[in-house]
């Protein structure tokens, strides 16, 4: 069976690079199911979880945001962040999430950033959802 290989990039190296039958991301036009032989192709990433399917087995990759490359045979997923289950340090992510969500509630002040806290909030549950 053809096998498309996969690479998770970002700033700090590489988080991943193997043979997978399937990727399913979330780019910001919609959800995308890449399979081998699929035609070129550029997108946007939102804040989710990259699914990555082989042998009847789903590996996931809590990716915040980036872009995705396709090519016939190959996968490239450049993102700022991207984390494993077993690396995602879930007090942290947490943490971050409390954080994230008490600069929200906080509505009458002036100096918070909701944009920004969105942005945080989402990051922390979607590392949360990726580590169960």
């Amino acid at each position: 069976m053809k096998t498309l290989t996969v690479s998770v990039v970002t700033p700090d190296g590489p988080v991943l690079e193997e043979s997978y039958d399937m990727v399913s991301v979330r780019a910001e036009s919609g959800e995308l199911g890449i399979l081998p032989g699929h035609i070129p192709l550029v997108a946007p990433l939102t804040i989710s979880a990259v699914r990555l399917k082989k042998e009847g087995n789903t590996d996931l990759v809590a990716v915040s945001g980036g872009f995705l490359e396709v090519r016939p045979d190959k996968v490239t997923i450049l993102a700022q962040a991207a984390e494993r289950p077993s690396e995602v340090d879930t007090e942290r992510a947490e943490e971050a999430k409390q954080r994230a969500e008490e600069r929200l509630n906080q509505t009458k002040s002036e100096d918070i950033d909701f944009k920004r806290a969105r942005l945080a909030l989402d990051r922390a549950i979607n590392r949360l959802d990726v580590a169960k």
